[in-house]
């Protein structure tokens, strides 16, 4: 019987708790006005009749009016260039409000006439509007990239308050283009016969990449044919050169071993039995391997004072690998694996242009990554 009435007090606390949370008196009881008004209509909308709701609507909305009208009040009389906003915030959050009664029939008894600011809703936006406005115009005068960036945030802004406002979309136009840094990549010349194919296929690689970089909208890069069409004049000159490559280094190295094994049949007695000996072979094993690397130098160039803002060195190496094998003696002394490799023939290794095209791969990895990592930010 105790652990019964335990339990019912327990259900009991678990009701209240819940009841006040559901009710938003919680919510009254810590200043959360808003929150408060929003909790009592959702209870009133289930159960229209629930007094405890009826009471926190009541009370929470008075409270949540004063509070706003407060904030508004004391936003107008600041120094804030951008206090309009807040304002507007404010007037919204009431108008809210009053859209969540009217939504609910119980509530309207409580509350009969929310009151809604239609108008200095709208007085509020436009002032915001133009605040930003300001706030571009007096960036963009500065004539910097980085200003012209801020100012570009800025009209954007005035955009998704007023899209119509004044000439903003002409301001968000010239701020945009203001605050791009137009990076002209210069082609890798390599002229040197059967290497050609592949440095333009590592070109086209390149090409890929600036081509759909999208991570920061004010870096835009054009290739020398593109600059020259459409008549660029850069802010930076990408320029891409291979120091030194060496294609088809080329290692050969010989392991010979002594192989012997015990306890193999070597023959059989005359009553047919196994007669067991030791087997002997010299193993000759080949490793050969081509190896090509190379060295590709980036450099990037202020078009207008010609100092190197960044440069830097990217490595990268490919080596072909073969393995094959010859014996002398008997096969028997070799395992398994060893008379694998004796099957084997020297094989003919990839054309140059092959393994050029290999020791770019880890290249063009780590400048993609350098690349993307100096104009993400920029």
């Amino acid at each position: 019987m105790k652990t019964i009435s335990k339990l019912r007090y327990f259900l009991y606390l678990c009701y209240i708790i819940l009841a006040g949370c559901t009710t938003g008196k919680n919510a009254l009881q810590k200043g959360d006005y808003d929150a408060s008004v929003a909790k009592a209509v959702s209870r009133l909308q289930n159960s229209p009749k629930n007094a405890e709701a009826q009471q926190v609507l009541k009370t929470a909305y008075e409270f949540a009016i004063q509070d706003h009208l407060r904030k508004i009040d004391e936003a107008k009389l600041s120094n804030d260039l951008f206090r309009w906003e807040q304002i507007m915030y404010d007037y919204q959050k009431l108008n809210q409000l009053a859209d969540d009664i009217n939504t609910c029939p119980a509530c309207l008894i409580i509350v009969p006439n929310p009151a809604k600011y239609i108008k200095e809703v709208a007085d509020s936006r436009y002032n915001a509007a133009a605040a930003r406005y300001s706030s571009g115009t007096g960036f963009l005068n500065e004539n910097t990239r980085l200003s012209a960036k801020k100012a570009y945030y800025e009209f954007e802004k005035v955009q998704n308050l007023q899209p119509n406002y004044k000439d903003v979309k002409a301001k968000l136009d010239e701020a945009y283009w203001a605050a791009v840094t137009r990076v002209v990549v210069q082609p890798i010349l390599v002229n040197r016969g059967p290497y050609k194919l592949s440095a333009d296929y590592f070109q086209q690689q390149i090409d890929g990449f600036i081509g759909n970089y999208s991570r920061n909208k004010f870096v835009i890069f054009y290739s020398e044919d593109q600059a020259t069409d459409q008549k660029i004049v850069p802010d930076q000159v990408l320029s891409l050169n291979f120091d030194d490559f060496v294609v088809g280094q080329t290692y050969v190295k010989e392991r010979v071993e002594k192989i012997k094994r015990d306890s193999v049949v070597i023959g059989e007695t005359r009553e047919r039995k196994p007669i067991y000996g030791t087997v002997k072979a010299t193993l000759s094993i080949f490793d050969k391997n081509i190896s090509s690397s190379g060295l590709l130098d980036m450099t990037i160039m202020d078009w207008q004072s010609k100092k190197v803002i960044r440069q830097q060195k990217f490595p990268g190496t490919y080596v072909w690998r073969d393995s094959w094998a010859s014996y002398k003696g008997d096969d028997r002394a070799l395992d398994k694996n060893q008379l694998v490799l004796t099957r084997r023939k020297e094989s003919l290794p990839p054309p140059p242009n092959v393994l050029f095209l290999e020791f770019t791969k880890p290249i063009y990895s780590q400048l993609v990554d350098q690349i993307g990592y100096f104009y993400n930010n920029y």
